[in-house]
Formats: C-alpha cells, structure tokens, sequence
C-alpha cells in the first residue's frame, strides 16, 4: 500500500507555522499543485532563516540523507538516516507527474512535507509518501526532487498554477 499525506485546501487560506525554535506565525496559502502535493506558503511578519536547497541531480544512489519530520503528528522534529535507494521511481499511482527519490530513512505518516537532507545539510527531496503493508514505516520511502519542487514553486508564485500542456 502507498500512504500520503495530501490535504485538500484553498488558495488563500491562512496557517500558522511553527518554527524549531517553537515560535508560530501565520502564513497564508499562496497556491498548490495537487499534482505533485507541492505548495507554496508565504508566511508575514518576521522571516525564518530559510534552510539551503541542494541539487537533487546531483545526488546518486547509495548517498546518505537525512529525513526529517512530525511522524504521527505526535514526535516534532525528529530525524531519521538513510540513504538514496533509487531515483526516478514512477508508476506509484500517486499523481499523475511521478519521479521520486526513493530512499530508506524512516519516514512514518505525518512526515509528509518534512525535508530530505543531503550530509551538507542541503534540502535534496520534501518527504511525501512510504510503501507500506502495515501502515508503518518499511524501509521504503519516495520524496519529491526539490529541483521538480523548485520549478513548481516558481510558477506558484508567479501564477498561482501549474501550467501543463497536454496534447488532445
């Protein structure tokens, strides 16, 4: 079974994120792309310090990553190791724009949206989904490529879409 994390919401919509430090501002939902469960949060105020993104081209199977998440929605920052364990895993049944990094870490329900760090600290996926026939972790997890992440990111900003095209 493939688990997920997708949530259905509207541009728009405001949040409150919290921070490592465990302060919480509002953001406010400047699009989404259900496609690939990738969004855009744009958040008021004082701005975090922004984590680095890598290159995810650069990563090659057997790198080492670290995952990083809310498993269960109960552990908050809580850090797993592994390594890359295949690129371009498609054919999931999870959206219709499949590439994902596939890598061991421990990644649970409520990780989805966590980071998938390369060993230079660099964000190299956004843990989305995990392989699973007990609804736990089974040492099968699949991330978004922060470089398909980024591109989406873009257009959400500038159009607050995806632009697609399709033949027909």
């Amino acid at each position: 079974y493939i688990l997920t994390n997708h949530h259905v919401v509207a541009e728009g919509e405001s949040y409150i994120v919290r921070l490592a430090d465990k302060r919480e501002i509002e953001a406010r939902l400047i699009g989404i792309d259900p496609q690939t469960d990738v969004a855009v949060l744009k958040i008021d105020g004082d701005k975090p310090i922004a984590a680095s993104l890598g290159n995810s081209d650069d990563q090659e199977v057997g790198d080492w990553v670290l995952a990083v998440g809310n498993p269960f929605g109960l552990l908050e920052q809580t850090v797993t190791a592994g390594i890359i364990s295949a690129k371009g895993r498609r054919g999931l049944g999870l959206s219709n724009y499949e590439d994902y990094l596939q890598t061991d870490a421990a990644i649970n329900p409520g990780n989805s949206g966590g980071p998938l760090v390369n060993l230079n600290g660099e964000v190299v996926g956004i843990n989305t989904a995990i392989f699973s026939r007990s609804g736990g972790y089974q040492g099968i997890g699949f991330a978004i490529p922060i470089n398909q992440a980024k591109k989406i990111a873009l257009q959400l900003v500038k159009a607050g879409v995806v632009a697609r095209g399709w033949m027909g």
